[in-house]
């Protein structure tokens, strides 16, 4: 896979099967609970619908046509509405390590600031060591229980960020 045929953007319709099978496969690999996270939302299915307002923004990445990961910037839901959450972040094997999904959390913080958020929460599971790291490496601080209202009670990590 040359570098050149990878690129990184917004989601399509035609994205949402192969995003869907990204993210689920994620949750087997590292064996993190099915319920009470992503792998249940009902807005995993349909995530180019999911991601249609002004405030909200979804990217994948995209391999000559093969998606292999993506990451999006949501309102926080419940919460105060200049906090956003990225969320719905999972990679493929095939592009991890190579430094794109570093790309694509840039990509997101960055939209987040745009797109007027002051702060951004994340949530994640203990099992996902490098993608915490990562988030650590960003300015991102642990708080001690969950923020607003995901749904994701087996999550475990919660994180946030000023912008």
């Amino acid at each position: 896979m040359s570098k050149d045929t990878i690129v990184i953007r917004k989601i399509a319709p035609s994205d949402n099967a192969q995003i869907e099978q990204v993210i689920r496969a994620c949750f087997h690999e590292f064996k993190i609970p099915l319920e009470g996270t992503a792998y249940s939302d009902k807005e995993t299915p349909k995530m180019y619908e999911s991601y249609q307002n002004a405030n909200d923004v979804y990217f994948v990445i995209d391999a000559a046509g093969e998606i292999l990961g993506g990451g999006g910037v949501k309102p926080l839901k419940d919460f105060e509405e200049d906090v956003c959450e990225i969320q719905k972040m999972y990679f493929s094997p095939k592009v991890r390590g190579k430094g794109y999904g570093r790309q694509l959390f840039e990509k997101c913080i960055q939209s987040a600031k745009e797109l007027g958020y002051k702060q951004c929460y994340l949530e994640s599971a203990p099992q996902l060591k490098a993608a915490i790291h990562i988030y650590e490496s960003y300015g991102f601080k642990h708080l001690k229980g969950a923020l607003g209202n995901t749904g994701h009670y087996s999550c475990g990590v919660w994180m946030i960020k000023d912008l």
